[in-house]
C-alpha cells in the first residue's frame, strides 16, 4: 500500500510495512435488520482487491496509447465516461398525469373555463415548480466541470482513495434490473456533492442527481448546480410532507422523484449537514420520507441503499462552521474565490468509502415485524436523576416509543429509524485519518506537551487498537512521515521545538479555545470506534466516584471490585443519555445488548478482570495455567434461570501493561459531550420556556460560547437538546405554529437541576 506526502513542494512516495494486519473492508449491512442483502454483493476476495487515486488519471483510463495521449488523458478519460440512464424527456407530461398533482392543481385553478385552459394553466404551475427543483443535464457544460473538478481536485488533495472492492460491490449492486441505487451519505464539507457527483460518473455509475439541503445559493449557482444533477427542495417542503391534504409542489417533488427512481438514475441524499454532524437533518428527513412513499406507493419494486463515509485529513471549506448560515444567498463569484483561496494550501488526503447495499424494502419489512415482537421497555432516566424510589412511567409513555397505528405516526417512525440507521452505517464505515489519531492523542491524553518519540509510539497504539476493531484508516507510510504530516496540517495549532542534544522534537499544544475546537472536531471520528470502551470508562469512573472521596486522575486502584449489576446500571445510564449517531450504536439493537457488548469488551481490552467465588468465567483474560482438560467440561448446563443456581459476577479494574493510561483516555474520550450537557444545565435556568427547538439551540449555542473555555458546535447544541427530551428533562408541546420545547416540573426548581448536575458530572474525567 502507498500514500503521497507533500515534501517541500514534492510528491514523495512511501510505504509501511504490512507486519501481521490486514485492511478490513468495512460497511457490512445489519445482520439483523436485513439479513437476506447481508450476503448479497459481498465477496471475501474484495477486501484484497487494493485502493486507487480516483484523481489519478494516466492513458490506462482511455482507449488510446501514445505520447500525446499521455498529456491530454484528462480530457480523453473525461470523454469517455457514459452517462447512462437520464431523465425521460417527456417529464413534465408524465408529472402532469400524475393523479395527485391534478387533483391539487384542479383545486388550485380558479375561473378555468374549459378543459384545454385548465390544462395549461396546470402545466404552468408544474412546469414552474418543476424548474425549481431540477433541470436536463447539460452534457458539454457536465464534462467541462469535470475537467476543472480533476484538476482542482489533483491540486486541492494529495488523493482522494475509493476501495476497488466497495466499488466493485456497488458496481453489481447497480446492474441488479429496475431496482435504483441512491446513496445516503455523510455531510463534511460542502465540496461533498460536487466529490461524490464526479467519483460516481468517472467509476461508471452514471451522473447520479445530488440533493442540496439548507445551502441558500444565488439563482445563477442554482442554475449552474441543476444542469449538473443537483435537486433542490421546494419552500416550505419540510413541513408539507405532514400534511394530509398535501401541497402542490409536494406532490409535483413525489411525481419526479418517481419518475427520477423508475429511470434507475443514481441519487445522493446527506444525512446530516456540515455543521452538525451525528444530527439526522430536516431535508433529510423529508427526502426519505419521499423516498419511503414512492416505494409503498410501487412506484418501484425496491430501491438498494448505499451507505458513503467521507473523511478529510482537513476539510477544504468553513461553510456554517458555527452552524448558522449567512443570510445572504451564495454566489457563484464567491465559490470561485474560495476554490481559488483553497488552492494556496494542501488539505492533506480525502477517502470516501462505500458500505454494503441493502433493500429498502427488506428493511421495512423487517422493522414491522421487529416492532410488533418489541419487548417491555426499559425505564426512564428521570427517576434515577431524581433519587426516585419507583418510576412514575416508563419508556414506552415516550413519543418515541408509544404504540400507535397512525399512518402518519408509522411513516415518521420508519424514516426516523431508516435515517438513523443509515447516518451510523455511514459514519462507522468511514476510515480514520491520521490527523484524527494525532488530534486525540494531543486532546485526550497529552493536552500540554509531547516528544515526537512519544507521539509515534501512541500513535501506532491508537493506529493498532484501531485495527483490531475491524475499522480502516485512510493512510499508510512510514510512521514518522505519518505523524509529520499529521502536525504539518495542524500547524496552526501546535508549535515544534527542535532539542539539538537529543535529535528529538517537542510538540507544545497551543493553549485556546479554537485549538481545542479544531482537536475536538478532528478527535471526534474515533468515537465510534471506541464508543463502547468510551462509556464502560466513563461508567467505572461513576463507581469509583461513589467509593473513593477524590478520583481526579489518580491511578485506578486495582484492589476494587464492582458487581456485575452496578456496572450494567450505570452503563445502562450513559447509553439512555448519549444519542446513538453520536456512539456509532444501531438503533436496531437494544440496550440491554449494547449494555453487555460495552462490558465484554471491557473485559476483552483488559480494562476489567472477571472474578467469581470458587471458579474462574471463561471470559476473564488474565493469566490461566496451561490444562489438557478441555474447557467445555467444567461448563454448568444447569437452569440457567433459576436464582439459585446464578452466580453473581464481580469485576476488578487492570491495568493494561503495554497500554498504560487506556481507561483515563477513554474517559476523555467523551468528555467534550458531556462538559456541553453539564453546562448547558445552567442554560435550563436563564433560558424563557416555552420556545421552539430551533429557538433554543440557537440560544444554547449563543450562551457556551459566552459561558465556557471551549467554542461550541453547533452538533453538540443539537445533541444536547435530543438528549434532554430523551431523558425526560424537555418535553414537547403542541402549539399552532409548530411544537414548542417546554422545561419539565421537576427541574423548574434549583434542587432538580442540581441533582441533574450532579449526575452528568459523575461520568466526567476532571
Amino acid at each position: 500500500m502507498r500514500a503521497w506526502f507533500s515534501d517541500s513542494g514534492r510528491r514523495v512516495e512511501v510505504f509501511i510495512p504490512s507486519r501481521r494486519w490486514l485492511r478490513p473492508l468495512m460497511g457490512r449491512c445489519c445482520q439483523a435488520c436485513t439479513p437476506r442483502s447481508w450476503d448479497g454483493f459481498y465477496h471475501a476476495h474484495l477486501s484484497s482487491l487494493g485502493f486507487r487515486s480516483a484523481t489519478w488519471v494516466t492513458e490506462e483510463d482511455t482507449r488510446y496509447r501514445g505520447w500525446l495521449v499521455r498529456r491530454i488523458c484528462f480530457v480523453l478519460a473525461i470523454g469517455g465516461w457514459k452517462v447512462l440512464n437520464n431523465i425521460p424527456g417527456d417529464l413534465l407530461e408524465r408529472v402532469c398525469r400524475n393523479k395527485r398533482v391534478q387533483d391539487l392543481a384542479a383545486s388550485k385553478a380558479c375561473g378555468c373555463r374549459g378543459e384545454r385552459k385548465f390544462q395549461q394553466q396546470c402545466k404552468e404551475k408544474v412546469l414552474g415548480i418543476l424548474a425549481g427543483i431540477q433541470a436536463p443535464l447539460c452534457l458539454p457544460m457536465l464534462r467541462l466541470c469535470c475537467w476543472a473538478l480533476l484538476r482542482f481536485l489533483s491540486r486541492l488533495f494529495l488523493s482522494v482513495q475509493l476501495h476497488r472492492g466497495q466499488l466493485e460491490m456497488v458496481l453489481k449492486a447497480a446492474r441488479t434490473p429496475s431496482v435504483p441505487l441512491v446513496f445516503l451519505s455523510t455531510h463534511k464539507s460542502q465540496l461533498d456533492g460536487m466529490l461524490l457527483s464526479f467519483l460516481l460518473f468517472s467509476q461508471g455509475l452514471g451522473v447520479p442527481r445530488v440533493t442540496v439541503g439548507n445551502l441558500i445559493c444565488s439563482s445563477r449557482l442554482r442554475a449552474l448546480l441543476r444542469c449538473l444533477g443537483a435537486v433542490f427542495l421546494p419552500t416550505a417542503v419540510e413541513q408539507a410532507l405532514h400534511d394530509h391534504d398535501g401541497e402542490l409542489p409536494v406532490a409535483v417533488l413525489a411525481s419526479y422523484l418517481e419518475e427520477a427512481l423508475r429511470s434507475q438514475q443514481p441519487l445522493v441524499i446527506f444525512l446530516e449537514e456540515p455543521c452538525a454532524p451525528w444530527h439526522l437533518s430536516g431535508p433529510a428527513r423529508a427526502w426519505l420520507a419521499l423516498l419511503y412513499r414512492a416505494m409503498q406507493d410501487s412506484a418501484v419494486p425496491d430501491v438498494l441503499l448505499v451507505p458513503v463515509g467521507i473523511a478529510y485529513d482537513c476539510t477544504p471549506d468553513r461553510f456554517c462552521r458555527d452552524g448558522e448560515q449567512s443570510a445572504q444567498p451564495l454566489s457563484l463569484g464567491a465559490c470561485l474565490w474560495a476554490a481559488c483561496r483553497a488552492l494556496c494550501r494542501c488539505f492533506g488526503c480525502a477517502r470516501v468509502d462505500l458500505a454494503q447495499p441493502f433493500s429498502l424494502q427488506e428493511f421495512v419489512a423487517k422493522s414491522l415485524i421487529c416492532r410488533s415482537s418489541m419487548g417491555k421497555p426499559l425505564e426512564e432516566l428521570l427517576p434515577t436523576i431524581l433519587g426516585m424510589l419507583q418510576p412514575d412511567y416508563s419508556r414506552a409513555d415516550g413519543p418515541e416509543h408509544r404504540m400507535t397505528t397512525s399512518s402518519e405516526a408509522e411513516e415518521e417512525m420508519m424514516v426516523t429509524k431508516l435515517g438513523l440507521h443509515a447516518l451510523t452505517d455511514a459514519t462507522v464505515c468511514s476510515a480514520v485519518t491520521a490527523v484524527g489519531i494525532t488530534s486525540a492523542l494531543l486532546l485526550h491524553k497529552h493536552r500540554k506537551c509531547v516528544r515526537l518519540s512519544q507521539l509515534m509510539v501512541d500513535f501506532a497504539w491508537l493506529l493498532e487498537e484501531t485495527l483490531l476493531r475491524q475499522h480502516d484508516v485512510s493512510f499508510s507510510g512510514q510512521l514518522r512521515a505519518l505523524v509529520l504530516h499529521s502536525l504539518a496540517l495542524l500547524r496552526d495549532h501546535v508549535t515544534l521545538y527542535y532539542l539539538a542534544p537529543f535529535g528529538d522534537i517537542v510538540v507544545v499544544i497551543k493553549d485556546s479555545a479554537e485549538t481545542r475546537w479544531e482537536l475536538s472536531r478532528h478527535s471526534a471520528q474515533l468515537v465510534p470506534i471506541f464508543a463502547s470502551e468510551a462509556v464502560g470508562a466513563c461508567a467505572i469512573r461513576a463507581l469509583l466516584l461513589e467509593l473513593l472521596p477524590f478520583v481526579g486522575e489518580a491511578p485506578c486502584p486495582s484492589s476494587i471490585t464492582f458487581s456485575e449489576d452496578e456496572l450494567h446500571q450505570k452503563i445502562l445510564a450513559l447509553l439512555q443519555l448519549l444519542p446513538p449517531s453520536l456512539l456509532g450504536l444501531k438503533p436496531c439493537q437494544p440496550l440491554d445488548c449494547q449494555s453487555q457488548d460495552v462490558l465484554d469488551k471491557l473485559v476483552l481490552c483488559r480494562l476489567l478482570e472477571a472474578e467469581e467465588e470458587g471458579e474462574r468465567y471463561l471470559c476473564d483474560v488474565s493469566s490461566r495455567g496451561c490444562s489438557t482438560t478441555p474447557r467445555w467440561t467444567n461448563l454448568d448446563f444447569s437452569d440457567s434461570d433459576s436464582d439459585d443456581n446464578h452466580c453473581k459476577r464481580c469485576f476488578r479494574i487492570c491495568k493494561p501493561k503495554d497500554s498504560p493510561g487506556f481507561l483515563l483516555f477513554f474517559c476523555h474520550l467523551l468528555s467534550p459531550v458531556l462538559a456541553t450537557y453539564v453546562r448547558a444545565v445552567a442554560f435550563l435556568e436563564q433560558h424563557n420556556w416555552p420556545q421552539p427547538e430551533a429557538t433554543c439551540a440557537r440560544a444554547l449555542q449563543q450562551f457556551l460560547a459566552e459561558d465556557g473555555l471551549e467554542r461550541p458546535m453547533w452538533s453538540l447544541a443539537l445533541s444536547t437538546l435530543q438528549s434532554f427530551k430523551n431523558i425526560g428533562v424537555l418535553k414537547e408541546r403542541p402549539s399552532p405554529s409548530g411544537p414548542l420545547l417546554q422545561l419539565v416540573q421537576p427541574f423548574c426548581s434549583s434542587e432538580g437541576r442540581e441533582k441533574l448536575r450532579d449526575f452528568l458530572e459523575q461520568f466526567m474525567q476532571l
